[in-house]
């Protein structure tokens, strides 16, 4: 493909609540075997893009560790590869990054030493399947300066979150707007982006001499009558985990056999990083029901409509219901969890009972494991 990626994934979300106190919002555990990240790198290697950036900063260390090797995604190669950017003090700038076009601004030389003639800019916080290909064919026919991905949000879903845009009958961008009090559409844009390299390199620049640092705000909303950008509308799943309820409701539709099948069985695949573990145990007396059960879990008790991340353990007498059990956890006997999300490394004392009332609650528990 002639295009380069560029992988925001430094941000932070006060919306996670304290999801986001252990790990980034990237690397957040995914459909029981996933990182967040994991579905745009692995969209990035299906569309053939040999080269691409990861920027990371905010509570980095679990997601600098997953992207450790590159061979997950086979951007293991001797031209092009994976490139991890932290912020680095220099003798220029000694800031973190302020925002996303500062980010790819204290690492221009990315772009600068690169060769292809475009970038396909993506959040690394998005649940989805796509050919970048296709956007980019969709770029060049419509001759824009910049190609937004964009999707009709079904009726319902708190669009005031989004950057909520609306574009005329030739899908040029008209309206944009970044987080409306009051959204006047319902189509948002989904944060994935297509520019001609040299032409981002100039919008940067001048971005930073002006002290801009905000992809969105000093750059889209800022040159959408100067600039040709035009929206690629998608139908197909796409979800950004922004808050808790979009993780929680983001995991929970991996119980949908078609949304398993959409993800799981179909073309292109979505690669991860592999730990090497044993295949899930049940124990006499494990009941099972529409859940996900991932390697290294062993269940005795009971699981309806829940995922189980790696290593999870399930005491006698268990009943889990509604959940999400993120990696590493130790549930004792007799305990009631509903409706809730478990931190990972948790312990759970036996007999314990959390239930989340109106909302998803997050069980937070570090108590001894072993006692002797």
């Amino acid at each position: 493909m002639r295009a380069i990626g560029i992988i925001l994934a430094g941000g932070n979300n006060h919306r996670m609540r304290e999801l986001s106190q252990k790990r980034a919002i990237c690397a957040m555990p995914v459909a029981g075997s996933y990182r967040s990240i994991d579905f745009t790198l692995s969209n990035m290697s299906n569309s053939h893009i040999q080269k691409v950036a990861v920027f990371t900063q905010y509570n980095a260390k679990s997601l600098n560790e997953h992207l450790g090797s590159s061979k997950w995604w086979d951007f293991g190669r001797k031209q092009g590869g994976l490139f991890v950017f932290t912020p680095a003090v220099t003798a220029d700038n000694s800031n973190w990054y302020r925002g996303t076009a500062d980010a790819i601004s204290q690492n221009l030389s990315f772009l600068k030493n690169s060769h292809e003639p475009y970038v396909v800019i993506a959040s690394g916080d998005g649940v989805y399947k796509m050919d970048f290909n296709k956007v980019l064919e969709y770029h060049i026919e419509k001759k824009a300066d910049i190609t937004v991905v964009c999707r009709d949000m079904e009726a319902g879903t708190n669009i005031e979150r989004f950057g909520t845009i609306r574009m005329n009958e030739e899908r040029r961008i008209e309206e944009f707007q970044e987080k409306p009090l009051q959204a006047q559409t319902h189509t948002v844009s989904c944060g994935i982006y297509v520019i001609r390299r040299r032409q981002l390199i100039e919008l940067i620049e001048k971005s930073a001499e002006e002290d801009r640092y905000d992809f969105v705000r000093d750059i889209l909303i800022r040159y959408k009558d100067v600039k040709k950008i035009h929206g690629y509308k998608i139908k197909d799943y796409w979800r950004n985990i922004a808050s808790v309820e979009d993780y929680f409701r983001t995991n929970m539709d991996f119980l949908k056999p078609e949304v398993r099948d959409y993800f799981f069985k179909q073309y292109p695949d979505i690669y991860s990083k592999i730990d090497d573990l044993p295949p899930a145990k049940y124990n006499v007396g494990a009941q099972i029901r529409n859940s996900l059960i991932t390697s290294g879990c062993i269940v005795n008790g009971t699981v309806e409509n829940s995922i189980l991340f790696k290593k999870s353990y399930i005491g006698n007498h268990c009943v889990i219901k509604n959940s999400v059990i993120l990696n590493d956890v130790y549930i004792g006997d007799n305990s009631y969890i509903e409706n809730c999300i478990v931190e990972s490394g948790g312990t759970i004392r036996a007999g314990s009972h959390y239930v989340g009332e109106s909302d998803v609650k997050i069980v937070l528990e570090n108590n001894d494991r072993y006692v002797i």
